[in-house]
C-alpha cells in the first residue's frame, strides 16, 4: 500500500535526507497511478521564485515532470485500463518523485539559504541521480500497451532521451556566491573584520534582507548543530557553527534595525525546579572538568570549581586561577556550601540523575569554547562592534545592541565570555536609567544574561553595578524589567561573599519583600528565589523578617494560587525556620493548618510536601511541645510523613522519621484528646 502524498513528507525529516518508500509489489497500477498523478502536482506547484539557489536545475527537474505530470492526469481522466506491465516503471517514477519533492522542499526550506548553497555540489549529484533514475523508469515503461495517443507517446519519449543525456552542473552564480561566503570566512577565521559592502551581494542573492530573514538562517544552522550532535557525530559541526558565526555576524552588524523583539523571554526562576529555566546543568559544571561539581570549593579569586580538578590542578604546579588567570594568592580551598545545597536542591527537585549529566559533556563544551576558529573570531568581532555601539551609537543603536546580547548570550557560554570582555557590562549599566521601556527591558535582559557567567558577577560588582540594578527592581518601567532584576541579583547572590554587599545596599531587601507581595507571578517567582539565596547566609535571615517577609508568605502558601509560588514561599519559609527568629516569626501567623492541609493532599505536589516537612520538622524542633502538641491533634498527618518516608528524598525522609518520633514521643508522654482540625 503506498502512502497518502501528506504523509510522504515528514515534517521531522532532516534536511537533505531523502527517505522515500518504495511502493509494494502488490499495488494495483491505478493506485500508483492516483499517487503519481498527486505527486506530480505537488512537485510542479514549485516555480523558480521558491528556490534562493539551484534554481536553473530546480527548474530543469519541474519542466520534466509537467510533461509527465500531463501525461498521468490524462490516464486518470480518460480512466485507461492499465496493464500490469507497467508496475515496474510507474514504482521507479514513484520513488524519484518522492525524492525530488524531498529535494525540492529543501532547496525551498524557510533558514536554510544559506546551508543549501554551500551544499551545491552534494544538491547537483542528488538531482543528476534522479534525473537518471526517471530516464532508467520510462526505459522500462510499456507504451506500446498503454492507450494513449501519438503525441503523448512522443512526448514521454523525449523526456526519456533528455532525462539520459542530461548534464546537471552548478549553476555559475551559485559557484560565484559560494567562494564569495568562503572567502569571507577565510577572513574571519584570520579575525579580519570584513567589509559590509563585501558581504551584502552574498545576502542579496540569497534573498535575505531582513533582520528577520537573517535570524531564521541563525535558527537553521542552530538546530542543524544540535542534530549534528546529537545524532551525527559532530561531522560538520565545523562548517555549520563556521556560518552560524557569519551570521551571526551579519544579523548584529549589518541590520541596523531589529524588526523584532523578544517577547515573554524574561527567563523566571523557581527553587522548585519544575520550570526553572535561569538554573540548569550548565550553570554548575566546574570550569575545568566541565563535568557537575560534586564537591564546589571556591579559590583566592572567588571561582568555584569542583575540589578534585582544582586539586589536581595545583598539584600539577599550576598557580593561577583557570578561569580569571589571576595568581593565587594562597593555595586554601573553602567549601561552597550554599553552591552545593542549591546543586543538591535543584537535582533533588528535578529527580535527575549526575551521571547522565555528565555523560552530556560534549553538549556543554560546544558552548564554553567555540566550535570552530571561523566561529570564535566572529563573536569576538561581533562582541567589539556592540560594544562600541553601546557607547558612541544612538538611543537606537544602543537598544538594537542590547537587544542583540540578549540573544547571543542566552545559551552560549563563550559569547558570554566574549561579550564580557569586549567590555560590555559597563555601558549596559549606564543605559539602565533609560526612559525608553524597550531599551530598559533589553538592557537588563542583556545583563541577566552575563550574569551567568562567572565573570559577568565579578564585574557587575566591582564596578558598582548592583545599585543601579536594585533602581530597575524598585522603579523599574515595566514588570518584566522588575523581575528580570530581580532574577539578576539571585544570581549574584550566588556567590557568598556578595550576600551582605546586597543586603546592605539601601532598598534591597525591602524591594525584593514589596515585589513578593505585589508582583506579578513571574515576579513573586523571581523575588522569592532571590530571596532563597539570599538567607543561604545566616546573617541575612534576620533582616528579611524585619522586613515583614513572613506575614507575606504565610499569606501566599495558604492562598489557591495554582502556580510554583506556594512551592517555593515553602522553601524560604523553611529555611527561615532553621533559626529560632525564623520559627518564631512563623508561629507568629498560625501557619500549621495550612502546612499540614498541603502536606496531606493529593493533589500538592512531591516537593511542596518535602519542604513542608523540613518547615514542620524545625518548628516543632525550636518551638518545642506546644508545637508538637498542636500537630499530635491531627491524626491523618503520620500517614502522610510515611509515605515521604518511603518515597520521598533522603533528607525529606530522614526528617520525616524525625518528625514521626516526635509526635510518637509525645503522644507516649500525653493523654491526647481524639479530634482533628476542621
Amino acid at each position: 500500500m503506498i502512502q497518502k502524498p501528506n504523509q510522504i513528507v515528514g515534517s521531522d525529516r532532516r534536511i537533505l535526507s531523502f527517505p522515500a518508500v518504495f511502493p509494494g509489489e502488490r499495488v494495483s497500477p491505478r493506485t500508483l497511478l492516483d499517487s503519481l498523478a498527486v505527486l506530480s502536482q505537488r512537485i510542479c506547484n514549485f516555480s523558480s521564485e521558491s528556490f534562493a539557489s539551484q534554481r536553473k536545475n530546480c527548474r530543469e527537474v519541474i519542466r520534466q515532470i509537467r510533461i509527465l505530470q500531463m501525461f498521468f492526469e490524462e490516464l486518470v481522466d480518460r480512466g485507461v485500463v492499465l496493464p500490469r506491465s507497467i508496475v515496474v516503471s510507474f514504482s521507479e517514477l514513484h520513488l524519484a518523485f518522492q525524492k525530488i519533492l524531498f529535494l525540492l522542499e529543501d532547496c525551498s526550506r524557510e533558514g536554510a539559504k544559506l546551508w543549501v548553497l554551500m551544499k551545491s555540489r552534494f544538491m547537483v549529484s542528488q538531482s543528476q541521480v534522479l534525473v537518471r533514475a526517471i530516464a532508467t523508469a520510462l526505459d522500462v515503461l510499456p507504451l506500446s500497451s498503454i492507450d494513449v495517443c501519438e503525441e503523448v507517446k512522443e512526448l514521454i519519449e523525449l523526456v526519456g532521451k533528455q532525462a539520459r543525456k542530461e548534464r546537471i552542473r552548478i549553476d555559475p552564480s551559485d559557484e560565484q556566491a559560494t567562494n564569495r561566503v568562503i572567502s569571507l570566512l577565510n577572513l574571519f577565521e584570520k579575525g579580519v573584520e570584513p567589509d559590509p559592502e563585501f558581504i551584502r551581494p552574498v545576502l542579496d542573492y540569497l534573498e535575505i534582507t531582513t533582520w528577520t530573514e537573517c535570524d531564521s538562517e541563525i535558527k537553521f544552522l542552530e538546530n542543524e548543530i544540535d542534530i549534528e550532535f546529537s545524532e551525527c557525530g559532530g561531522r560538520e559541526v565545523q562548517i555549520l557553527s563556521s556560518l552560524l558565526g557569519f551570521m551571526l555576524y551579519n544579523r548584529a552588524v549589518l541590520f541596523k534595525t531589529g524588526e523584532k523583539q523578544v517577547k515573554g523571554d524574561l527567563t523566571r526562576v523557581e527553587i522548585n525546579g519544575d520550570t526553572l529555566n535561569f538554573f540548569n546543568p550548565e550553570d554548575f559544571r566546574c570550569p575545568i572538568s566541565l563535568e557537575i561539581m560534586i564537591d564546589p570549593v571556591i579559590v583566592s579569586t572567588g571561582q568555584s570549581y569542583d575540589r578534585s580538578s582544582i586539586q589536581k590542578w595545583l598539584k600539577s604546579g599550576n598557580l593561577q586561577c583557570p578561569v580569571t588567570g589571576e595568581r593565587l594568592t594562597n593555595t586554601e580551598l573553602i567549601p561552597n556550601t550554599a553552591l552545593k545545597k542549591l546543586t543538591n536542591q535543584f537535582f533533588t527537585d528535578n529527580g535527575v540523575s549526575l551521571s547522565k549529566l555528565n555523560s552530556k559533556r560534549r553538549e556543554v563544551v560546544r558552548s564554553v569554547v567555540p566550535r570552530s576558529v571561523v566561529a570564535g573570531e566572529a563573536m569576538k568581532l561581533v562582541s567589539r562592534f556592540l560594544a562600541r555601539s553601546l557607547v558612541f551609537g544612538l538611543l537606537d543603536e544602543k537598544n538594537k545592541a542590547a537587544f542583540e546580547i540578549r540573544l547571543l548570550a542566552k545559551s552560549d557560554t563563550f559569547a558570554r565570555f566574549c561579550l564580557i570582555e569586549a567590555g560590555t557590562i559597563l555601558p549596559l549599566l549606564n543605559l539602565l536609567s533609560s526612559n525608553d521601556k524597550s531599551t530598559q527591558e533589553n538592557t537588563i535582559s542583556a545583563l541577566l544574561k552575563l550574569s551567568k557567567h562567572a565573570n559577568g558577577k565579578k564585574e557587575i560588582v566591582e564596578i558598582g553595578g548592583v545599585n543601579p540594578i536594585l533602581a530597575v527592581l524598585k522603579h523599574g518601567l515595566s514588570t518584566e524589567a522588575k523581575q528580570t532584576a530581580a532574577a539578576i541579583i539571585f544570581y549574584l547572590s550566588s556567590v557568598k561573599s556578595y550576600r551582605r554587599m546586597i543586603r546592605e545596599s539601601p532598598g534591597a531587601v525591602q524591594s525584593l519583600v514589596e515585589l513578593v507581595e505585589n508582583g506579578s507571578t513571574c515576579g513573586k517567582k523571581n523575588a522569592v528565589v532571590a530571596i532563597f539565596a539570599l538567607i543561604l547566609s545566616p546573617e541575612n535571615k534576620e533582616r528579611f523578617i524585619e522586613a515583614g517577609l513572613v506575614p507575606i508568605l504565610t499569606q501566599i502558601i495558604s492562598s489557591l494560587e495554582k502556580s510554583d509560588v506556594p512551592a517555593d514561599s515553602l522553601a524560604v519559609l523553611a529555611e527561615l525556620s532553621e533559626t529560632f527568629e525564623g520559627t518564631f516569626a512563623i508561629l507568629n501567623t498560625s501557619p500549621l493548618p495550612t502546612v499540614t492541609r498541603i502536606l496531606c493532599s493529593s493533589s500538592a505536589s512531591k516537593t511542596a510536601k518535602e519542604y513542608c516537612v523540613s518547615l514542620l520538622f524545625c518548628l516543632c524542633r525550636n518551638g518545642g511541645d506546644l508545637v508538637v502538641m498542636d500537630l499530635a491533634k491531627d491524626r491523618s498527618l503520620t500517614a502522610s510523613l510515611y509515605s515521604l518516608v518511603s518515597e520521598g528524598t533522603s533528607r525529606a525522609g530522614k526528617r520525616a522519621c524525625s518528625l514521626i518520633n516526635m509526635l510518637q514521643d509525645f503522644q507516649e508522654r500525653c493523654v491526647l484528646p481524639r479530634f482533628s482540625h476542621v
